[in-house]
């Protein structure tokens, strides 16, 4: 099997403007809403802990009724993707 080293773009340089705020919450209740919308596709119901077996788990909710810590992870899977897109020369107009 060969290695798998992943190289994301460096955004290290990266400085969101606070105007991206909005967007950046936007982004991740959508991230939130795309993964449950397939977590729900392939059988997956909501259970008050993670059960693999029975295809059960406590985050298929509304993004606002998700603790603070899953938010964030949302949250910082759309930094990246927006860092990502004024690294890569792009600028983020409304």
């Amino acid at each position: 099997m060969k290695t798998y080293t992943p190289d994301p773009i460096d955004t290290s340089h990266i400085k969101l403007p606070a105007e991206t705020l909005d967007l950046l919450e936007q982004l991740a209740a959508n991230n939130h809403d795309v993964w449950a919308r397939q977590r729900i596709q392939d059988g997956w119901t909501y259970g008050p802990k993670r059960d693999d077996d029975k295809k059960e788990n406590p985050c298929l909710v509304s993004y606002s009724d998700l603790p603070e810590s899953e938010k964030e992870y949302d949250r910082n899977t759309a930094i990246e993707v927006l860092k990502a897109i004024v690294a890569l020369g792009y600028r983020i107009e409304k």
